[in-house]
């Protein structure tokens, strides 16, 4: 038998199904190998292994008796650390927070351990989530499993280093600017952003109509998978679908074929993005052609949002500040400090604008998927670059972290579900994705797609993080 930490979770499923390997042996194998590489790539912030083996144990009586909870039992999944735990403090990344125990968990938490799921522990972000980068006040620096120099990406660039090598099958992310689909595009995993609302969050998030919860995971089976379970109806939520979701799993292979696609990249206004991850990208795109569908160059016909985003966003960064004594504020990221002076500034009427202005973005993408069944972006603007800097190096985007994410946030804005697949690595040997956006509650449809292009287009998977210098 292969590893068992090479295994996905569809994988971990039969061999429980057939009793050649128990949800015990998974989490061992699991808790083994974040003892051997977190201290390397310093992914998670919590582990609990007395957790993940009495829910482990709990499982293999229940598949021994032939009696799962669900198709997630027994499977090994983390906790981003602005998700809730109970029992477990919630950091989020800042030296601010209390260290003590919460009483509740989040829904999506909730949802997994109830359907027999194994927590592992919590990974890390930046401070309460505020950049597409992974390092905080708290924790330091999240290192890229693919290059240790590099950046995983953020802000749920743990649970991406986490899934890059396996450390768990399943991995709990948020998105609010790009925050699942940045780290997957950096890590080589897949990670989608679900339709707002579609799996609930509690509590809200400082960035709420933008936030999102979803799957980050190897394989866009276990991803199907897993939203099939944290999508459970949780009447904490105000903007939650709450109603019971569909199996995903179900018509997951059932190709493009017919489909009309839109490649779009640059969206019609990106004017710089780095030339190996654009050429990757449209030969992906070009992929979908070869899978029977029609792919044209097309852009959605929408203006660069970003300052719409960065107010609702720098408002969201105050919302946070505003809680923390001023006499505590120097432990805080100057970054988000920064931003939250910005939003301190704004007034009611700039935010209700910036609100509305989303309202603008839906309709002219809602117009365009009535032509177009998917619209195809990359993923980012850049591969991964080194750690201590929110923007590469060279200078190409400024100082500006927005500047090289000008593909992801826009959905954000329009709630729409979107997902980041990876489809090759640069000369250098660093991932780049495809960004795969799909029309509201059109989840499935996504995630169709996006396993028609694995089939084809198989991602390479590393064992051990790259340890370079």
């Amino acid at each position: 038998m292969r590893d068992i930490t090479t295994l996905d979770g569809a994988s971990l499923l039969a061999a429980f199904r057939n009793r050649t390997l128990s949800p015990v042996e998974a989490a061992r194998a699991a808790l083994q190998a974040i003892e051997r590489f977190n201290p390397t790539v310093n992914a998670f912030n919590l582990i609990d292994a007395d957790a993940a083996l009495e829910a482990a144990r709990a499982s293999e009586e229940r598949w021994a008796r032939g009696r799962p909870f669900s198709a997630v039992d027994g499977l090994p999944f983390t906790i981003k650390d602005n998700l809730l735990w109970a029992g477990r403090p919630a950091r989020r990344g800042s030296r601010t927070s209390e260290a003590a125990p919460v009483s509740e968990s989040a829904p999506a938490v909730d949802a997994l351990l109830a359907a027999g799921a194994v927590p592992l522990g919590k990974t890390t972000l930046p401070e309460f989530g505020w950049k597409g980068l992974c390092d905080s006040p708290l924790t330091g620096d999240t290192r890229n499993p693919w290059d240790t120099r590099m950046t995983p990406g953020g802000s749920s660039g743990g649970a991406g280093a986490a899934a890059a090598l396996n450390l768990g099958v399943l991995h709990l992310g948020t998105d609010a600017a790009g925050s699942i689909r940045i780290p997957s595009a950096f890590t080589g995993v897949y990670g989608l952003k679900p339709t707002h609302g579609r799996v609930p969050a509690y509590p809200a998030s400082p960035f709420a109509i933008l936030s999102h919860v979803g799957p980050m995971t190897r394989t866009v089976t276990d991803a199907a998978l897993m939203l099939s379970v944290i999508a459970a109806p949780d009447h904490r939520d105000i903007t939650a679908m709450n109603v019971a979701p569909p199996d995903f799993r179900i018509g997951l292979n059932d190709g493009v074929k017919g489909l009309r696609i839109a490649w779009s990249p640059r969206l019609g206004y990106v004017r710089t993005i780095d030339p190996e991850a654009e050429a990757l990208a449209a030969q992906a795109a070009q992929a979908f052609e070869e899978l029977g569908a029609t792919v044209e160059e097309a852009d959605p016909g929408f203006d660069d949002p970003t300052e719409v985003l960065r107010t609702i966003w720098n408002i969201g960064s105050w919302s946070i500040v505003r809680t923390v004594p001023e006499e505590r504020r120097s432990e805080m990221d100057p970054g988000l400090l920064a931003l939250a002076e910005k939003g301190r500034t704004l007034l009611g009427a700039d935010y209700i604008a910036a609100v509305n202005a989303r309202g603008a973005l839906f309709t002219v993408m809602a117009r365009f998927h009535e032509r177009y069944d998917l619209l195809l972006t990359p993923a980012l603007a850049t591969p991964a670059f080194e750690l201590g800097a929110n923007t590469p190096k060279d200078g190409r985007f400024g100082d500006d972290w927005l500047a090289w994410t000008p593909y992801t946030y826009p959905f954000n804005l329009t709630q729409q579900p979107a997902a980041s697949v990876p489809c090759g690595v640069t000369q250098s040997g660093l991932p780049v994705g495809l960004q795969i956006v799909g029309p509201m509650r059109r989840d499935d449809l996504v995630l169709q797609a996006s396993r028609a292009f694995e089939a084809i287009r198989p991602w390479p998977v590393i064992a051990e993080p790259q340890v370079r210098h």
